[in-house]
């Protein structure tokens, strides 16, 4: 089953080298698909490898999938086939020199993504993350509008210091490794308790490992890049970024937890996550009260629960399993609705929440998707996030962190209400007297005012008769306006997967327990 350890990693690079290549526009965007699909099954043979007791190895064990690696690796194809199957309706027209460089850097992102939640060498898994901030810099900037290009460049900057400081940790805990006769990067060497690893050094190792890493996650205050970056990019890369790019970067963050606890315990690190958990969830909801574009909701909503899954961190084994469960939840429901933003963005035509009103009554193909989504991102049963939620403030309170998830549940119920209101705000609500989004009816011309359809009597009409009236029918937009069996896919998911107690429930624990949670 080694196999399928290399798969992930070699059709994505072998895609990415055919979408620069591939003179058909439609096959090229298949191919982020295919990436993605390769990605999911590896993922899903390795989860019934481990589930049988066993270990797969690569190349002298520089690949390794454990529970914790072939969970994430499955989250990794899951996500991106939600991205880009959900992406195939999102306009992503570019100049014929860059052509076919998109699909291709899709690929590379999930190739780099695979790479580094299978990589058992913590330095390797160090490059997978930073091959992610050079795919996905230039895909920020797709657009290649002065705002775009803006995001990419303060993404760039904030990214690359973040993997500098994050190395910097790393090379001193390969100092500190010395100790046991032979220096390693071997996560599974260096995690083992007992060894004769400096403490000094791997307390600094690890403190500077984690911040950079945090920096990847989007953890308050390393946090600016983050709104810019998903508000910019095209929507299934913002999908991307925030359901597997934070996760990534937090399952870096765990494996780095997991060596320095085994040293010097876990108080040093649980401060750190703490105090970075609470923060981002105090700037969300700062952010969230006030908040006026839709998009940038969304991203103010992945610094929150990037803060709420770094809380479990803290708390430790009792809290692992919600936290991993969280990670799914978050990345297939933040997929579906960066998915759904790209939609109302192209036929609305602007990311301004005043802007978009009435949206269940003129466009309900897009309101209902959407509010659905909402529901499970906000925290609503039976969807996972709620009981990853739980999950994470039951374990706190018996571990004796009640006043952290006490500050913590105070500021999700602010999160919870801003959310709410705003998504009231673009669905709910009857529509404005100036805005008749008419399907033309069968058998009759249609012209266009701006980019609003209307109903015409006839082929021949002015421009006059052409703008929509007090009087004119309202017919209501049922249209998806793209696939939407991905998006289902994922709402049903995430509705079902808390109560599935085998094989999840069993993946969960196994994976927890790699990183020293419970037995």
């Amino acid at each position: 089953m080694s196999f399928a350890l290399w798969t992930p990693l070699a059709i994505p690079a072998l895609l990415a080298v055919l979408s620069l290549g591939v003179p058909s526009p439609a096959l090229r965007r298949l191919s982020p698909i295919a990436s993605s699909v390769a990605v999911l099954i590896s993922g899903l043979l390795l989860v019934s490898v481990v589930l049988a007791d066993e270990v797969p190895t690569l190349g002298g064990g520089l690949l390794r999938a454990d529970a914790l690696s072939a969970y994430m690796l499955t989250v990794v194809g899951a996500v991106g086939l939600v991205s880009t199957w959900g992406g195939l309706g999102h306009a992503t027209a570019e100049p014929a020199r860059f052509t076919g460089s998109y699909d291709a850097l899709i690929s590379i992102f999930l190739a780099a993504m695979s790479l580094a939640v299978l990589a058992d060498n913590i330095g390797l898994m160090w490059a997978a993350v930073e091959a992610t901030t050079i795919a996905t810099a230039f895909l920020v900037g797709h657009h290649r509008t002065p705002r775009s290009l803006e995001a990419a460049w303060k993404y760039v900057i904030l990214g690359s210091v973040g993997v500098a400081i994050a190395l910097l940790g790393i090379v001193l805990i390969y100092a500190a490794s010395r100790g046991t006769g032979e220096a390693t990067l071997s996560w599974l060497v260096l995690s083992q308790a007992g060894l004769p690893l400096d403490p000094a050094l791997i307390r600094a190792g690890g403190a500077l490992a984690v911040l950079g890493f945090a920096t990847k996650a989007g953890l308050a205050p390393m946090h600016s890049w983050l709104p810019d970056a998903h508000s910019q990019a095209p929507a299934p890369v913002s999908g991307l970024m925030s359901g597997v790019l934070l996760a990534v970067a937090l399952y870096a963050i765990l494996r780095i937890q997991t060596i320095t606890d085994a040293v010097i315990g876990p108080d040093f690190l649980r401060i750190m996550l703490s105090v970075g958990g609470l923060l981002s969830l105090f700037v969300a909801a700062a952010l969230l009260i006030r908040q006026r574009d839709f998009k940038r909701m969304l991203a103010y909503s992945s610094i929150e629960h990037m803060g709420m899954m770094a809380v479990g961190a803290a708390i430790g084994p009792a809290a692992l399993p919600a936290v991993l469960l969280y990670v799914l939840g978050h990345g297939l429901t933040k997929a579906t609705l960066f998915v759904i933003s790209g939609r109302i963005l192209e036929v609305e035509g602007t990311p301004k929440i005043d802007d978009v009103r009435a949206l269940l009554v003129r466009r309900p193909g897009l309101a209902v998707p959407w509010l659905i989504a909402m529901a499970a991102l906000i925290g609503f049963p039976p969807f996972s996030i709620f009981f990853s939620e739980v999950g994470i403030i039951v374990a706190g309170f018996s571990t004796g962190l009640g006043v952290v998830v006490g500050i913590a549940l105070v500021l999700l119920l602010v999160i919870f209400a801003s959310l709410t209101r705003l998504t009231v705000a673009m669905t709910i609500g009857a529509p404005a007297a100036t805005a008749f989004p008419v399907v033309p009816a069968a058998g009759a011309g249609a012209s266009v005012t701006g980019a609003v359809p209307v109903s015409v009597p006839s082929a021949s009409v002015t421009l006059a008769d052409a703008e929509p009236h007090p009087d004119d029918p309202l017919v209501p937009d049922r249209s998806g306006h793209g696939p939407m069996l991905p998006l289902i896919l994922a709402l049903g998911t995430t509705a079902v997967v808390a109560f599935i107690a085998e094989p999840v429930g069993t993946l969960l624990t196994r994976a927890a327990e790699v990183l020293g949670g419970i037995q």
